[in-house]
């Protein structure tokens, strides 16, 4: 077919789905040619197309809407093909308790009224229309039938997978409804992936440094986390990744491709593309965490791995909690080829979810301005993230480095030689002041000079005093890390003078090659 015609295929598809409705306006020319990265002329002429159909209808300066009258409500929900039963699932070890109590300590701090919460992993509730979503799920519960008092049954609300189907077609990805499992945040979704893709004892190849909760989540269930070599500004080292599969280690992956907790990068989208097809060469799961994906500060938003799955290999995770509101936990996945797996598994660990969330968020998904709201929070944070790199830079000692988000609300801070992040952690904690420490971020000690900061707390002088007082202590944990080091060469040096005058007194000293020399920088 040509560009044209798949185009109008691909509408066409959506609108049989029930993703839009009789009536309902399709994106514009403009946005669908940004979208699908096609010419003005191919979605005028798909939506021609679409038109002589009798699919859509141009309205005069309005634009065009959907024409068909769709299915009842619930069309397009049945499950996909069938495939082999779930591995069974047996409970995990013990956990590693250091790393796990040091985030229940720091998760503890966050909590507390005369804390600043800068270790925060959770954005500033005063973000979020938290209250109109409650007053929607009010009123709905109040309209309640008997069916709603049970809840909704996997894979959830009828009306909430439609209005998650159709935002990401107008972002750009294309998906299929019946793929759709509602879930109690991005978490439960990630947790309900990891059982479905593999069995305790297998190993998940994951990025180093990672968030805290996926590789909680990875050991709770059994499994091994495997870090792989991640590049700042790039994402995971996609020749280490392949050294990992060959070596027969991992079972999966899990990663974060845009903007990434802690280090904050955007993946190109040509490692997106290889990343996806490494994976699909060997045939192995690929779990995607796309929390972050609506925070994005550009025009567009970045596409997500699962619009390069051809093989129903990507499993995408994502929720409102980061976006929208963080009160009522509400996540979905697109689980691809996994899809009755994790539908099993949702009945099996929760049996229902409440249905009035479910139902208040759709509600204001189509009729309350999400993407007024998406607007103004971008803003927000884009501006705040300035605010806080500038003021790390200004107030902490020379060579500490600061990453560049293009989106989300982290920074990741690389401290100067010799300072540690813990010794930041417990001094900034005595003065009230919360920061999360780089050990939390991995299972290897390699990131012990680095903290991250969360910037989506408004800023003003209590925040400016707080960012000075670390700054302050990292000058002083700085400084006591040189004169350490001063001591330790002056103490070598003075070893090694004894042993350069025997050397010298040697017979035969007077011949040795100037080459088995070294001298200390």
């Amino acid at each position: 077919m040509k560009l044209y015609e798949q185009l109008a295929e691909t509408i066409r598809t959506q609108i049989e789905d029930g993703i839009m409705l009789e009536g309902e306006k399709i994106p514009s020319v403009r946005r669908t040619s940004q979208q699908y990265q096609l010419s003005i002329s191919t979605v005028i002429r798909a939506y021609l197309l679409l038109e002589s159909r009798g699919l859509i209808e141009s309205r005069p300066q309005s634009g065009y809407f959907v024409r068909m009258r769709q299915a009842p409500d619930g069309a397009g929900l049945s499950a996909l093909a069938p495939q082999g039963a779930p591995h069974a699932v047996e409970p995990a070890a013990g956990p590693d308790m250091a790393p796990a109590a040091l985030v229940l300590s720091n998760m503890r701090s966050i909590n507390s009224a005369d804390r600043i919460p800068l270790g925060s992993p959770y954005p500033d509730p005063s973000l979020f229309p938290s209250a109109r979503i409650s007053q929607l799920a009010h009123g709905f519960y109040k309209r309640r039938d008997r069916q709603e008092l049970m809840g909704s049954l996997p894979p959830g609300n009828a009306e909430l997978i439609r209005q998650v189907a159709r935002r990401h077609l107008e972002t750009g990805l294309a998906v299929n409804a019946a793929e759709i499992v509602i879930t109690e945040g991005a978490t439960e979704a990630i947790h309900l992936c990891l059982q479905a893709i593999s069995r305790p004892g297998d190993g998940i190849a994951v990025e180093a440094p990672t968030y805290y909760a996926l590789l909680h989540a990875i050991e709770r269930i059994g499994m091994r986390a495997v870090p792989v070599a991640t590049d700042p500004q790039n994402g995971i080292d996609l020749p280490s990744l392949n050294a990992v599969i060959e070596s027969g280690q991992v079972a999966g992956a899990i990663v974060m491709p845009n903007f990434q907790n802690p280090m904050g990068f955007e993946m190109p989208e040509e490692r997106k593309r290889a990343l996806v097809d490494l994976m699909a060469s060997h045939d192995l799961p690929l779990i995607e965490n796309d929390v972050y994906g609506e925070l994005h500060y550009a025009e567009q938003r970045p596409r997500p791995l699962k619009a390069f799955d051809r093989s129903g290999l990507v499993l995408y995770c994502s929720s409102f909690s980061k976006s929208l509101t963080p009160e009522h936990r509400i996540g979905w996945t697109l689980p691809g080829r996994y899809r009755q797996a994790v539908e099993r598994l949702k009945f099996l660990n929760t049996v229902t979810m409440p249905s009035h969330p479910q139902r208040a968020i759709a509600e204001y998904l189509q009729n309350e301005g999400y993407d007024f709201h998406l607007r103004r929070l971008r803003k927000t944070l884009s501006q705040q993230e300035r605010i806080m790199r500038s003021a790390v830079l200004r107030f902490f000692p020379p060579g500490t480095q600061c990453s560049e988000p293009n989106g989300g609300y982290l920074l990741w801070v690389t401290l100067p030689p010799g300072v540690q992040g813990m010794d930041l952690h417990v001094r900034a904690q005595a003065a009230g002041i919360s920061v999360a420490p780089g050990n939390m971020f991995s299972t290897a000690e390699s990131f012990g000079n680095c903290i991250r900061l969360n910037y989506s707390f408004a800023w003003n002088r209590e925040i400016e005093q707080a960012v000075r007082l670390l700054g302050e202590i990292t000058h002083e944990l700085a400084a006591h890390a040189a004169n350490l080091a001063n001591a330790g060469n002056a103490a070598n040096a003075d070893l090694a003078r004894p042993a350069a005058k025997a050397a010298a007194a040697a017979p035969g000293a007077a011949q040795a090659p100037a080459s088995g020399l070294t001298k200390a920088s």
